[in-house]
């Protein structure tokens, strides 16, 4: 039998878990799924005997190295910033570990020593990062087997609600972690267009936005997302004159966050002194400068000092999420992205039977004999109800496949690793088409 440790079992994990279920009695697996709060998978496992689930604190050294010695493969869905001890004590104890974050240069570090121990650590394995470099990577290489040279690669990625759920003025509501969407796009993203290499920094990123259309789903807008530039090696394209990474939200999105932004209360590096005291339209107070009239509205104020129309959609989005009213904060020593967090969890909760919907969206271009191709690959995967959503779905199938060919002894390659391969993505992107998880390619000759 072989023992699977599966680390984290927050709203990503529950496709996860069923495909781990699933396949647990034909391949021979005990799973053991960890995380500091597990009493809702408590009557879920309690019938099976292939399974079984611990209350983990990935901080207490010693469990961490008794509980990973155990295991034959880790999985870890925990929050990224604590994969990298997970990944140290895998490598102290010489066992492979799979994960569906980024790597960080923390992680790089490791590579020499994974190859040393003939153990793989295997990252991006998720959805975005994940599936969008398998879906590529085939197309990609497609294309230059039949001769085509690429220039132009475009990808963007947006996890959304479902159109028939689609009731509320910022067409969004949460798929993933709540924290991440608050914190996204901090830093300055690179990409290149045209040979031009391009940065914008974060106070720009919402402001410089593409437009999309899918069919059948309508229009998205994008923006930049991380370091488009790192992909160029691990995708083969080094000279490649254009490429960008993105992530897609419904337009008018982007031009609302932007508020935020410009406002501070996206900051996740300090604590607010008075947050326990403060009322929601008191936290946007703070971050106003004082009114230049008696009598004017809030809305007038940040529109005034933003510069924006203070009867437009943009500041009737922060008003439908309450940030007007006098609703306590009651959060003691919150940063501003925390209480930002909170209020927005209010409003953006996926309720009861609504689904949400993943959109994927790769344009490339290509030059072949003397014309110019255009190929359009997309992907649209719609939730079950708000457990089963299609984030859950896109993030952990992938994972669960590559966990299983791992354990069959059929992933070889060593160190940290992305799936690129087409020994890693051809095999899962063909069992992700029995999940409905399938790509629609559309090709033109453009020149």
């Amino acid at each position: 039998m072989k023992r699977i440790l599966l680390l984290g079992a927050g709203r990503s994990a529950s496709s996860l878990i069923k495909y781990l279920f699933d396949h647990a009695t034909a391949e021979g697996w005990f799973i053991t799924i960890g995380d500091i709060t597990v009493s809702h998978l408590r009557p879920l496992i309690e019938p099976i005997s292939f399974a079984d689930v611990i209350t983990f604190d990935v901080h207490n050294e010693e469990q961490r190295a008794t509980e990973v010695a155990k295991a034959d493969l880790v999985i870890s869905l925990l929050p990224a910033v604590f994969h990298i001890e997970v990944a140290k004590e895998c490598l102290v104890q010489e066992k492979n570990l799979i994960t569906a974050s980024y790597v960080s240069p923390a992680f790089l570090e490791l590579h020499h020593e994974a190859q040393e121990k003939n153990l793989t650590i295997l990252m991006e394995s998720g959805l975005d990062p994940g599936i969008d470099h398998m879906s590529a990577m085939a197309v990609i290489r497609r294309i230059q087997a039949n001769g085509g040279k690429l220039t132009s690669f475009k990808s963007f990625t947006g996890g959304l609600v479902a159109p028939e759920y689609d009731n509320n003025p910022w067409h969004y509501k949460f798929t993933w972690n709540p924290r991440n969407v608050v914190l996204a796009g901090q830093g300055t993203a690179k990409y290149i267009k045209k040979g031009e290499y391009k940065y914008i920094p974060y106070h720009k990123l919402f402001k410089r936005t593409d437009s999309f259309h899918v069919d059948g789903y309508g229009h998205f807008e994008g923006y930049a997302n991380r370091d488009s530039l790192s992909y160029r090696e691990p995708y083969g394209l080094l000279d490649i004159p254009t490429m960008l990474r993105g992530t897609l939200r419904r337009p008018g999105y982007c031009e609302a966050w932007d508020v935020f932004v410009q406002l501070g209360i996206t900051d996740d590096s300090y604590v607010l002194d008075n947050s326990e005291s403060l009322t929601y339209r008191g936290f946007l107070e703070a971050f106003l400068p004082p009114a230049k009239a008696s009598g004017q509205s809030m809305a007038e104020r940040i529109g005034e000092y933003l510069n924006i129309p203070a009867q437009g959609d943009v500041l009737q989005k922060l008003e439908w999420l309450g940030l007007f009213d006098e609703t306590p904060v009651e959060l003691a020593g919150a940063t501003p992205a925390q209480v930002l967090e909170k209020i927005l969890k209010e409003k953006w909760t996926l309720a009861p039977g609504d689904k949400d919907m993943i959109v994927m969206q790769h344009l490339f271009e290509y030059e072949q004999e003397g014309r110019k191709h255009e190929v359009t690959s997309s992907l649209v995967v719609t939730g079950d109800d708000e457990v089963q959503t299609a984030m859950a779905k896109t993030v952990g199938l992938p994972v669960g496949i590559l966990a299983r060919l791992m354990l069959q002894g059929k992933i070889t390659h060593r160190g940290v690793v992305i799936p690129i391969y087409p020994a890693l993505y051809e095999p899962v992107l063909e069992e992700l088409k029995g999940y409905g998880i399938d790509f629609v390619e559309k090709e033109k000759v453009i020149r």
